[in-house]
This record gives structure tokens, C-alpha cells and sequence, in this order.
């Protein structure tokens, strides 16, 4: 901790320039699992430079990030924090990295003082001291140009929170663990759009729609970062057709047994995405599935509920619903099953690119009396024009 607060932003960065990351064995599971997805995706007549993009995303590439935003130098990235600094620098610079094309206000940055935020939420406003009430934060995004000359002008985003919930109070860092790293929650979603913006700025031919890359703070006191994107929209959100939001998909450790090649969509059956997600897991060897009761009751629970209140189709997709040390300084980097992960990730990213290549746009399932609000709000946001 000491150490952590000695080091300037810059060094900071340059810890995971320095990082490497140990070679891994890939398990006979594994190198089955992919020949049988490679053999799915051929007979599935999947774009071969889709495939090409998604090989691109690796389990070692996503420890080396996850390694860094999760580490005590970071001091489990409150909001708002230094820590929380750092991290949107590093995903800008992955960002600038792939060759995005900067989406925010100020560069890769939609930026606001915490202030102008922090009242919208009571756990926020806990947090507005005079000194944080200085303090910017910051949602950060990049763009991924479409192809289409008219449908270049509708976007599917992806996202995830890079926030987490800082460092124990009233805790002796020379006695004890004091940080709450937040590896799985939600570094590990994190992550995901970041390798996704690597791979899938290698394709060799574009989607169709434009994919909006985006991370947000300060989930954990109330989606504020979602709600403020939600209010203040980087691309208009008439022509936002769907947002995949990911949380918590790093763990495989969950409360009711293991989830090794699942994944779960919040809100599976409100729209047409969980159909579109689970026949990408088909290729991807990874079970997509609607839980039975956690799906719906943790439909509000992550930053894909700001945007379906504007109308937006949103479902957060995740591997653990809960876990072992969740908002705990248990969850480090280490419990993480990167293998799983990655496929998880492939999934996400193909089950996006079908979105932003689709001639039709999702639409809520208007069947579903849990997705009636929802179905209003789309109906009012394609009358309004915004």
C-alpha cells in the first residue's frame, strides 16, 4: 500500500508493459473442446475471418491485463479513486492500442465531475466529500467503424464496469490483506472488452453496424457511470440496437456448483440476443442458458439496466452469479479460470459480431409481461428521435 502510493500514474502504466505472463498447459479438455468448436464453425458456414479475429483472444493476454487492475497497486479502483485513474488510463491506452477511434468528449474519455454525479445515487453521495467533489470521472470508450454505408450509423456496444469497491476502512496494511481487488467483480469484464477491441480490431472485413467499446465507473454505488452514459449518450440511442454488458465472467467457483463452459444472460428471454448469444456458443463449445431464477432477479443488478430503461435491448452475460470472497479481498486474480474465460469471451465476441453484421435489429419480446416497461420505453425512444 505504501509502496502503491509512491508510484506516479505513469509508472503505474508501465508495471504491466514490464509484466509477463507464464506459459500455461493447455489441458487435453481444452485441445478437444477447440477442435470440436473449429469443426462447428466450419459446419455452421461461420465467416472464416471471424474465426481468424476470435483466435486472437488469449487466456495469457487477459492474465496480463487482469494482473495489473487487479493488483494492490490499484487499490481496488473506488469510485471516485487514483486507483480508479489509473485504470481508465490503461484501458485507453488498449484502446488506442487496437486502432479504436477515440468516442468520448475529451479523447477515449466521457468525463464529468463526480460531483455533478454523485447525488443521483445514496451510496454515491456517502462518498461526496469537498475533496472528491474535485475529482473527475470517467467512462471510457472507443469506436469500431462499421462497413455498411448506412448501417455504419447503428452501433451494438459492448461493456462492462472496470470499478470496484477500494480498501477496507480501519484496516492495518501491515498486518493484513486491507484490498479489495475485484479481479472477477469486475475486472475479469473488463478485460474481456479490452481483448475483444484487440481481436476484433484485426478483422479483415468489418461488421456491417459499428461497435462501441465501453467501460464505466461506479457500478458499485448504483450504475452511475451507465445511468450518466444513459442520459448522455456517446452515439445516439435510436441507433443503439443492442448493449452485451459482461460481469463476473472470469470465476468459475460459483455458490451452486461449478460453470465450466456456461454462461448465463441476465433477462435471457426479454429480447432476441439470448437466442443470438446461445447459437454462438454452439461454435464456441459454451452453453448459454437462461437461469432459473437468478437471470430475471439480477436483470437490474448491472449496467445493462440503464440502458434498457432508455429502450436500448441490454442483457449482461456472466459465468458466476455468486462466489467465494465476492466484495471480499479473496478475489484476486489468481482464482481465475483464464482458459474458460476465453472461450466465454469468444463466445461474447462472436454473438456481438452477429448483432453488428445482422440486417435486422433485435426487439424486445413484447410475449414477455416482464418486458412491457421496456417494450414502452423502445416505442417512446423511436418516436422521440434521439
Amino acid at each position: 500500500m505504501r509502496v502503491a502510493r509512491s508510484l506516479t500514474r505513469a509508472a503505474l502504466v508501465a508495471l504491466l508493459c514490464l509484466a509477463c505472463v507464464a506459459p500455461w498447459d493447455a489441458t487435453a479438455w481444452a485441445q478437444r473442446s477447440r477442435r470440436t468448436q473449429s469443426r462447428g464453425a466450419q459446419a455452421k458456414g461461420d465467416p472464416a475471418h471471424w474465426r481468424a479475429a476470435l483466435e486472437q483472444v488469449s487466456a495469457e493476454s487477459m492474465k496480463g491485463h487482469l494482473s495489473f487492475l487487479a493488483s494492490d497497486a490499484l487499490e481496488g479502483r473506488k469510485t471516485p479513486s487514483r486507483g480508479l485513474d489509473i485504470a481508465a488510463e490503461y484501458i485507453a491506452a488498449q484502446f488506442r492500442r487496437a486502432g479504436l477511434e477515440p468516442a468520448g468528449d475529451d479523447g477515449y474519455f466521457q468525463t464529468v465531475k463526480w460531483a455533478d454525479v454523485a447525488t443521483n445515487s445514496r451510496r454515491a453521495r456517502a462518498r461526496l466529500t469537498p475533496e472528491a467533489g474535485e475529482m473527475k470521472v470517467r467512462n471510457v470508450a472507443g469506436l469500431l467503424r462499421g462497413s455498411d454505408p448506412t448501417l455504419k450509423d447503428t452501433y451494438v456496444i459492448v461493456s462492462a464496469h472496470y470499478d470496484h469497491i477500494g480498501v477496507r476502512e480501519n484496516c492495518d496494511p501491515s498486518k493484513e490483506d486491507c484490498v479489495n481487488n475485484g479481479a472477477n467483480d469486475n475486472g475479469s469484464g473488463t478485460v474481456g472488452v479490452v481483448e475483444l477491441a484487440s481481436a476484433l480490431s484485426k478483422l479483415s472485413k468489418r461488421p456491417r453496424r459499428s461497435i462501441l467499446f465501453l467501460t464505466f465507473f461506479g457500478e458499485e454505488l448504483g450504475l452511475v457511470g451507465s445511468r450518466y452514459y444513459g442520459q448522455h449518450p456517446l452515439v445516439p440511442l435510436r441507433q443503439t440496437i443492442a448493449q452485451l454488458n459482461m460481469e463476473q465472467v472470469g470465476r468459475t467457483d460459483d455458490s451452486e456448483g461449478a460453470q465450466v463452459g456456461t454462461l448465463a444472460l441476465t433477462g435471457f428471454d426479454y429480447t432476441d440476443v439470448g437466442a443470438v448469444l446461445q447459437r454462438a456458443g454452439e461454435v464456441e463449445g459454451v452453453r448459454v442458458y437462461k437461469h432459473p431464477t437468478n437471470s430475471d432477479s439480477f436483470f437490474s443488478r448491472s449496467d445493462n439496466q440503464s440502458l434498457a430503461d432508455a429502450g436500448v435491448p441490454a442483457h449482461t452475460a456472466g459465468v458466476a452469479f455468486q462466489f467465494p470472497d465476492y466484495h471480499a479481498v479473496g478475489d484476486e486474480w489468481q482464482k481465475v479460470d483464464f482458459n474458460n474465460m476465453a472461450r466465454v469471451v469468444r463466445t461474447v465476441g462472436r454473438g456481438l459480431l452477429a448483432l453488428a453484421d445482422s440486417a435486422q435489429p433485435p426487439r424486445w419480446n413484447e410475449q414477455n409481461p416482464k418486458a412491457a416497461p421496456y417494450v414502452e420505453a423502445w416505442k417512446k425512444l423511436q418516436e422521440s428521435g434521439q
